[in-house]
């Protein structure tokens, strides 16, 4: 029977209140609802247990802030779910990815669970970090991956192609590929441009860089680009969604691509892309 996923953020009492509020809600309407809490992810470890979703899952609400929700796309795509739609309520603090605010959470259900609403899939990353000639990892994103040193280590050299063809060697500290759902998280930060999220580019973000003349550049979403660590490279982490990452050594190498899929983000019914853009960035 289809049922609802309610992921929550964990230690957080409104969170909890209104994850519990929403499950008797929808018990009410005959949606069986699955709680679950959101741990905060961290790149050393990969954060506390993945939330597991039901096969039967038609629908997943998160209730957090954006690190929740990425979360909760993590969970999704664990489960190989990516066609299940997602609502985002925003308990935190910028909240680009959870656009709702609590009040408006059951007008939304209401008009979710009768089929009105809209939820493009959003482009996604994937990552293939290759070792000695062989595959080590792969990782998926939504916002971001990022290639940066650790505090105290020297500028990292960066040589970077784009579907073999050689780009440049950036010297800097570090590298942020981001899709358009993700140039207003660390992209934006470090100066690259905001993409509206029905665009399909990979965005290269270098992040401090030696050279004035690095500037962010948009690929083709076809394009793959490759990332080559030197043998000087030390102490220097990949990490995908500020939440998983691991340590990579000299001479790795980092291919970037578009993800087969992507998730579906469903749009907040009351707020359109560009009044959301206005009030969190506080455009006049």
């Amino acid at each position: 029977m289809p049922q609802v996923a309610i992921i929550y953020k964990a230690r957080t009492p409104e969170a909890q209140e209104l994850a519990r509020n929403l499950a008797a809600w929808l018990e009410e309407r005959r949606y069986p609802a699955q709680l679950m809490e959101s741990w905060p992810g961290q790149p050393s470890s990969g954060g506390g247990p993945e939330p597991v979703l039901s096969p039967q899952t038609c629908l997943v609400v998160v209730l957090g802030g954006d690190g929740t929700m990425l979360g909760a796309v993590r969970a999704l795509v664990n489960c190989e779910l990516w066609q299940t739609p997602i609502l985002g309520v925003n308990l935190g603090g910028l909240g680009f990815l959870t656009a709702l605010a609590p009040e408006e959470l059951l007008p939304a259900m209401e008009k979710v669970l009768a089929g009105k609403y809209s939820a493009p899939p959003r482009m996604m990353l994937e990552a293939r970090v290759e070792r000695q000639g062989s595959a080590h990892r792969r990782l998926v994103a939504l916002n971001d991956v990022v290639i940066n040193k650790a505090a105290l280590a020297r500028i990292v050299e960066l040589d970077t192609a784009v579907d073999g063809r050689h780009l440049t060697t950036f010297r800097s500290d570090g590298l942020i590929i981001s899709t358009p759902t993700g140039s207003t998280a660390y992209n934006l930060s470090a100066g690259g441009p905001i993409c509206h999220p029905a665009l399909d580019c990979l965005v290269v973000t270098p992040i401090c860089s030696f050279a004035l003349s690095n500037r962010p550049l948009l690929l083709g979403p076809q394009m793959k680009l490759t990332i080559s660590l030197g043998h000087k490279a030390q102490e220097t982490t990949l990490t995908c969604d500020g939440q998983v990452g691991f340590e990579l050594q000299a001479g790795d190498e980092v291919i970037v691509s578009r993800a087969s899929q992507g998730v579906r983000l469903i749009h907040s019914p009351f707020k359109e892309y560009f009044e959301i853009l206005r009030t969190k960035l506080r455009w006049g």
